[in-house]
């Protein structure tokens, strides 16, 4: 019969042929196909046919049968040498060996039925009937009796579930090879019974990100013992981590990447750094962030969430608006300047328009209200720059004092200047500044005659800056060329500005008085980035020139201004609170977040009108028209918002702004990372948990008592004090690690000093409570005190009294059958051997429960082996044992 074998493999190099192995049927015995590594044709089949027993195990399911014929019976038969074998080149492609094979072929849907075809062999049947046998017996006792090596390996492996085989390459010198290289595991060539048999699927095996090397290849061979990194050689034990109050403990010294290290790398002292996360002092920034978070918490409910944890919700009223009341009118600063831009951009505006008015118009309206909110901010925060340009120019040129007003929109103290002066017809046209389109043509031709005509030359420097700005010119304006005489230089009208006056001028003269804020911003933005070395940067005040020198290192590039990220999210729909609320934009500091928090607060909880890029929806504005009853729904999770309050909380607890701290934990959004955060938080100034503080973490942000009792617990167990530990857990309502604490640190004492009442009041409240290990542990105790009270008095009582009674002598029996049992628990209860309070604590329980049931049965322990108890106790029992069992012998006898 002929058989058909697929090899398959996953690999397209190693892609097999289907080739055809053809077993004659008078081979003596079917052995599967072996493949050769270099096949003789002259040798003998014996001598030159190489077994390759991985190639057998892999095909033995296809070309090995164990059935036997009626010919095969018979000793003195000779058998057929195999005259046709399968070879293997040496590129894993198999080849015929046999110069004479068969004829005789077949589809690969005919191999399963040959095997059957084979067992029912008419030849078989009739013989194995005349001698009486069974077909089916007859043909078990062929194969279990006649069943030669190459036969059995093929049988097993056809017992054997296929798999896939997975081999390594022989360039792969690693355990662990990477696929990203090349190296990755591929799997073997596989065979099939036939076409109709489908081969499994590889499983699926991940690449792996790292890679095992010998630790000659290592980078940190020979560098085990460099405490510098000791995070490398000992893991988690030394590595840098955070304490209380912003203290970061560490190794060696802080450096940069790049620098280079002068202490010595053997050196194991440990430093507690205070980390600065302020620019300035902490007083300044206290009295700061106090006036800002009290303000918050005034408009912030604390409510309760789906889960019953804590949670800040803070409310419509909190806007820029109400932070600006903050502030005098005589304050400049920074901080102030913020808010004031924030109620300029986004605070709502009443129209004070009839209800028919339609959307397109209050559109328009409320765009060019914006805009004029936005202007005069402008001028309020560039004025004290346009004051101190003033100054320099107070006894020069007075054409450049109307130029420095102008750089302020301050239009009307230009036009009083120029008439001053005797400008009368430029007071004219600065009075129609920001005019129509024809305004600005006339003067742009007027510059361009001045130009051709070589006037310019006669012209200041000032006056035509005046020209161009009217005219809307920010580019340079050209001058006449001619001769030296005659030759008139280039003017830059916004040369020496900083941003925000530069941002102005496009905002007044540059583009069209009805044009939005975001053609404003995107024309600035367009030629900051055309003509860098020209308009000056956004760059945060504490960048100028003039500034002090920085606590910190600022990274290149420069951040941008906390004002013009402000702008910037306001014109660009694209932008997200990622890229305007980094740290650095408001302060040196990068890790003051505090500013970055609440303007976080005011645009994504409170206003709804952008939100971090990690959330897919900042839901629904939230109007003053709306329900306050309606719970709000904040889709979605952002962990980009809970970093940043938990950066925030750092800060204050830096500060010792502990209340405050926990007020800003209480707006992380996920329930479990919430009460998390403020309990680790409790934990680490649970020092701090005096009267006044409890009171107000309690009262105003209603933070759970037990939360703070478990912080207070854990500072307990660190000062020593284990009772009151113990009993503020149990407030806490925390009974497991109370009940753990009790069998640990007290009950052992507790029965060092005999006191039984003490021992069952430890247990009393945790009995009732779901506690792991009650039963092993806790329960233990109480009924060793139980057993050492309730023992005698039972004997006391049946000894006293002439009539026993039934109810005692059986609560009595009970006894002697659960001490034993207790006294092999005990073992495992106090199994410290480092605290001696155990080893004592077990030798007097099992010395007392071994006293009083001795006087109870005495040979109820005959059968446990006593441990950890005294020498006189043990004695004592013995004589007690042998005492009862010689009154028992006399009493039989």
């Amino acid at each position: 019969m002929t058989r058909f074998s697929a090899a398959v493999s996953d690999s397209s190099d190693d892609e097999h042929d289907v080739h055809m192995v053809q077993d004659f049927k008078k081979s003596p015995v079917r052995s599967p196909p072996k493949l050769l590594e270099d096949y003789n044709p002259k040798a003998s089949s014996d001598e030159d046919i190489g077994v390759d027993q991985e190639s057998d195990e892999e095909s033995s399911e296809e070309g090995s049968s164990s059935d036997m014929q009626e010919d095969d019976l018979a000793p003195t038969r000779s058998r057929l040498t195999r005259n046709h074998v399968l070879t293997a080149d040496s590129d894993d492609e198999t080849e015929d060996g046999s110069e004479n094979t068969s004829s005789g072929s077949a589809s690969s849907g005919e191999s399963d039925v040959d095997v059957s075809a084979q067992r029912e062999d008419v030849s078989v049947i009739p013989w194995a009937r005349q001698v009486g046998v069974d077909a089916q017996k007859m043909h078990v006792m062929q194969t279990s009796l006649f069943r030669i090596p190459e036969e059995a390996v093929a049988i097993k492996a056809m017992n054997r579930a296929t798999r896939p085989q997975f081999k390594l390459p022989s360039t792969v010198r690693r355990k662990h090879s990477r696929d990203s290289i090349g190296d990755g595991l591929r799997m073997d060539s596989q065979e099939r019974a036939s076409f109709a048999h489908d081969i499994e699927p590889p499983p699926y095996r991940p690449s792996r990100k790292y890679a095992r090397v010998e630790i000659s290849a290592s980078t940190v061979a020979g560098c085990e013992d460099g405490l510098v990194d000791a995070g490398l050689a000992f893991g988690r034990s030394f590595r840098v981590g955070w304490g209380p109050g912003g203290t970061l403990v560490h190794l060696g010294r802080l450096c940069a990447p790049l620098s280079q290290i002068d202490t010595s790398a053997n050196s194991s002292v440990i430093t507690k750094t205070i980390v600065p996360l302020f620019a300035g002092s902490h007083k300044e920034a206290n009295v700061r962030l106090s006036r800002l978070l009290q303000h918050h918490l005034s408009k912030t409910p604390i409510v309760k969430d789906e889960s019953g944890i804590p949670f800040a919700d803070p409310s419509t009223e909190l806007d820029f608006s109400s932070f600006v009341s903050l502030y005098p009118s005589s304050d400049h600063s920074d901080e102030q300047s913020l808010f004031r831009l924030g109620r300029a951009l986004f605070d709502s505006i009443d129209l004070h328009l009839a209800p028919e008015i339609t959307v397109d118009v209050r559109n328009r309206i409320s765009a060019v209200r914006r805009k004029v909110a936005l202007s005069d901010w402008l001028e309020e925060a560039v004025g004290y720059l346009v004051d101190a340009d003033l100054k320099k120019h107070a006894s020069g040129d007075s054409a450049a004092c109307i130029y420095t007003l102008l750089t302020g929109n301050q239009i009307e103290k230009a036009c009083e200047a120029a008439m001053d002066n005797g400008y009368i017809k430029l007071a004219t046209l600065i009075s129609q500044a920001s005019g129509d389109f024809e305004f600005r043509e006339d003067l742009i031709e007027q510059i361009q005659l001045w130009r051709e005509q070589r006037i310019d030359v006669h012209i200041g420097e000032s006056t035509r800056k005046i020209y161009a700005l009217l005219a809307g010119i920010l580019d340079v304006v050209e001058g006449s060329k001619a001769s030296s005489l005659e030759q008139c230089p280039d003017i830059d009208p916004v040369k020496g500005l900083d941003w925000k006056r530069t941002f102005g001028l496009h905002l007044w003269f540059s583009e069209p008085m009805d044009a939005p804020i975001s053609q404003v911003f995107e024309s600035y933005n367009r030629s900051r980035q055309e003509s860098p070395f020209r308009i000056s940067p956004p760059l945060p005040s504490y960048l100028e020139p003039s500034s002090e020198p920085l606590p910190f290192n600022v990274p290149t590039p420069s951040p941008s201004d906390a004002l013009f990220s402000l702008i910037r999210l306001h014109a660009d729909p694209a932008c997200s609170l990622s890229q305007a609320l980094s740290p650095l934009s408001f302060g040196p500091s990068p890790g003051d977040y505090s500013l970055s928090w609440h303007l976080y607060i005011i645009l994504s909880r409170c206003m709804r009108i952008r939100d971090f890029a990690d959330r897919a929806d900042p839901g629904r504005r939230r109007d003053a028209m709306d329900d306050e009853d309606e719970p709000d729904q904040h889709e979605g999770h952002s962990p980009s918002a809970d970093l940043l309050a938990s950066s925030y909380a750092h800060q204050l607890e830096q500060l010792d702004m502990l209340q405050e701290a926990v007020f800003v934990l209480l707006h992380i959004e996920g329930s479990a990372g919430r009460e998390k955060a403020i309990k680790d938080l409790l934990h680490r100034s649970a020092d701090k948990l005096d009267e006044w503080m409890c009171s107000g973490i309690l009262g105003s942000l209603k933070i759970p008592m037990a939360w703070v009792n478990e912080a207070r617990a854990v500072y307990a167990i660190y000062e020593g004090k284990v009772f009151e530990a113990y009993q503020l857990y149990l407030n806490a309502g925390l009974y497991q690690q109370a009940h753990d604490l009790a069998v640990i640190e007290l009950a052992p004492e507790a029965v060092i000093r005999q006191d039984l009442d003490l021992l069952i009041s430890l247990f009393e409240r945790i009995a009732n409570q779901t506690v792991d290990g009650w039963h092993t542990r806790g329960k233990v105790y109480m009924d060793y005190a139980h057993a050492m009270t309730r023992i005698p008095e039972l004997h006391a009582s049946l000894t006293e009294s002439a009539v026993a009674d039934a109810v005692e002598e059986q609560e009595l029996d009970n006894f002697t059958r659960t001490v034993p049992r207790l006294i092999n628990i005990l073992p495992d209860v106090l199994s410290n051997p480092s605290d001696p309070r155990h080893k004592v604590a077990l030798a007097e329980m099992i010395s007392g429960l071994t006293a009083v049931l001795d006087i109870v049965k005495p040979l109820a322990l005959s059968q446990i082996k006593l441990t950890a108890i005294d020498e006189a106790t043990k004695l004592r029992h013995i004589q007690t044992t042998f005492f009862e069992k010689y009154m028992r012998s006399i009493q039989a006898s």
